[in-house]
């Protein structure tokens, strides 16, 4: 479910995008453009680098399995929910496993020997703190409500919390917008100077990693502010 997801957000926000400049966006593969994730994939997949170019170290490595893992994580709490394995401290461990992704961040950055990506690593693992910060504070706001930390919990909505949790929504929406780099907060590539951000040097099999695990986590939190 999860490729499936990464595979129509990215066409949508590249059709959105399209649109938004007048123009038409991917529209050749497939009906109306909805197969053209798939050859992607298999162009990103199928690019490798010779082992004399190889600008990066291991701990770059460790950083996209770490990142890579985080997902997993989180994907195995939006399995607990829906197949009904009730985590008494479900929220909790999200807010654990967020912790973890700046020292992702950073490890991919700083192992690819390269300054620009270090730059973009040190803004995104800035703005993964200050989320954090934020998060922490509504996960708080949320336990006290309900007086619990189970996410099964809080889809039992009551009718205080239509008066409550809109300015909570829009706090939360905002920190999401930091976590994934999402415009008006992509500052670890906005700039000029940093090119793409911490996944400067990667390409083939660990570029698809990180941009993978980037929109699997806009899905997840998008989830979870269903859920809140």
């Amino acid at each position: 479910i999860s490729l499936l997801v990464i595979a129509f957000f990215i066409l949508g926000e590249r059709k959105i995008l399209g649109y938004a400049q007048i123009r038409k966006g991917p529209n050749k593969v497939g009906i109306m453009g909805l197969l053209q994730s798939l050859p992607n994939l298999l162009k990103l997949v199928v690019k490798f680098k010779l082992s004399g170019f190889q600008s990066g170290s291991y701990i770059s490595l460790i950083g996209v399995f770490f990142l890579v893992l985080i997902v997993v994580f989180y994907c195995l709490i939006l399995g607990g929910y829906y197949g009904g394995y009730e985590m008494n401290y479900s929220i909790l461990w999200f807010l654990v496993i967020t912790s973890f992704s700046s020292y992702a961040l950073l490890c991919a950055g700083w192992g690819s020997y390269s300054k620009y990506s270090m730059l973009g690593a040190m803004r995104s693992a800035f703005g993964s703190i200050s989320f954090e910060a934020c998060f922490m504070c509504i996960v708080i706001f949320c336990g006290l409500s309900y007086n619990c930390y189970s996410l099964v919990a809080y889809s039992e909505v009551s009718w205080a919390s239509f008066f409550i949790y809109p300015g909570i929504y829009f706090l939360f929406l905002i920190c999401i917008l930091c976590e994934t780099n999402r415009t008006p907060f992509d500052y670890a590539e906005s700039e000029s100077e940093l090119v793409s951000g911490f996944n400067t040097e990667y390409s083939g099999i660990f570029f698809t990693c990180l941009f993978a695990c980037e929109y699997i986590i806009i899905f997840i939190f998008s989830w979870l502010g269903v859920v809140l």
